[in-house]
């Protein structure tokens, strides 16, 4: 029987993620995140440079709620000049050893890391061509704004480039996100939820993140005697691409059936990511299977 060590001693556990991205210097972003559970809540702050590099100038962390050991803040502050990409992760695991609140405060880092494929730092007058909800405009400004989008997923794959001209296709995307106004604050701002809850033999997980650009609210249900996943649906009100992104968010259903086991992480791969499925849908899923372990 599954029985995740989030809810020792409860039925319920959430953990909520705020976090916004400033125009704070000429070359780079301030990324903030505020991460908070019943356990405790931190907030982590990095300057960093944009797509290509991701440079860390500098980073900082500090506990707001529960014991966050010292030796965490002080690894976190020793990341200047590592790079917001892979690898990242075992870098900090380096820095911050395995003291309280360490593991949390990767999951901040990740969630800044996030963030940094949010906004860019192109010509003024180049972003301006995602003025007016032009689609087309907008995406040929995404693949060129962040070196790590082309095949990322459908959205950015040969496929989906191929559908822009044969259907309707919105956007939300708007100057700013491309070329930020000087000192401008909060161009970019994001809140994510996360869930586990025991409720009637089954293990409900939530996931919601909305955003400038994505609405994501996405349910599983597993049952707690077998392990298998008997519910797998979700709403996306709000898409980078309405019309282009909402082609593989139908792939959700592909995980009705499996087994919620220690290769699920694995198998969602192939089931939610790659060049055939979507990158936040594929995020979610992970970042909730996670807290199953």
């Amino acid at each position: 029987m599954i029985a995740p060590a989030l809810l020792q001693g409860r039925d319920r556990y959430e953990r909520v993620m705020d976090g916004w991205v400033d125009n704070t210097h000429e070359e780079a972003f301030t990324h903030t995140v505020a991460l908070r559970d019943d356990d405790r809540a931190v907030e982590l702050s990095v300057v960093a440079l944009p797509s290509p590099t991701y440079l860390i100038r500098e980073a900082r962390c500090r506990p707001i709620d529960g014991a966050l050991d010292p030796d965490v803040v002080a690894g976190i502050e020793k990341l200047a000049g590592a790079q917001l990409v892979g690898g990242l992760s075992r870098r900090v695991v380096e820095l911050t050893g395995a003291g309280a609140g360490a593991a949390f405060v990767l999951g901040a880092l990740v969630e800044v890391a996030r963030l940094a494929r949010q906004v860019a730092k192109l010509p003024r007058e180049r972003a301006e061509r995602a003025a007016g909800g032009d689609a087309w405009a907008c995406w040929q400004l995404d693949t060129t704004g962040w070196i790590d989008l082309p095949n990322s997923c459908f959205t950015y794959s040969d496929a989906g480039r191929s559908l822009f001209g044969s259907r309707p296709v919105a956007t939300p995307m708007e100057p700013d996100l491309y070329s930020p106004r000087p000192g401008q604050r909060r161009v970019f701002e994001r809140r994510k939820v996360a869930r586990l809850e025991r409720l009637d033999g089954r293990l409900r997980l939530f996931h919601s993140m909305h955003d400038n650009v994505h609405g994501f609210e996405v349910t599983y249900e597993i049952d707690l005697a077998t392990g298998r996943i008997v519910r797998a649906e979700h709403v996306t009100p709000r898409l980078p691409y309405m019309g282009i992104c909402s082609e593989p968010q139908r792939k959700i259903a592909a995980l009705l059936g499996e087994t919620a086991d220690g290769g699920l992480r694995q198998r969602i791969q192939v089931h939610l990511g790659g060049e055939t499925g979507c990158a936040q849908l594929y995020d979610l899923t992970a970042d909730l299977l996670k807290l199953l372990t």
